[in-house]
């Protein structure tokens, strides 16, 4: 598995690093895909109805599980949204998430892509 430079978001150099071996990775990527389908929209329908907390909970999930394939700076901003759906009003967190959404989508995108691509494990 090469270093791929048309992947934004997800890093597989630090999945595998971190992870071991391509097989384990195929698994854990296929569990982080299926993740982002259900919360990507899970967290904005919360934060929609005023839910900060319940979004809170599914960021704070995803703050933990990013950095194992994805890059500093993508984790920090997950971060960032993260601790502000602590602290912060829900409209606030909501103009956050706006943000990172995109960012999430395209992640979900090359997950599900590097998955269905040839040469994925599995």
């Amino acid at each position: 598995m090469a270093f791929d430079p048309d992947l934004e978001f997800l890093d597989i150099r630090i999945a595998l690093e971190q992870i071991g071996d391509a097989q384990t990775l195929h698994g854990m990527l296929s569990m982080l895909e299926e993740s982002l389908s259900n919360d990507i929209p899970r967290i904005e329908a919360l934060l929609v109805a005023g839910d900060v907390r319940g979004a809170n909970r599914l960021l704070h999930s995803m703050k933990g599980v990013i950095p194992i394939f994805c890059a500093t700076p993508f984790c920090q901003h997950v971060a960032q949204v993260e601790e502000l759906s602590k602290v912060a009003e829900a409209a606030d967190v909501r103009m956050a998430y706006a943000m990172l959404q995109p960012e999430l989508e395209q992640l979900h995108a090359e997950v599900a892509g590097y998955l269905n691509g040839p040469g994925a494990a599995g």
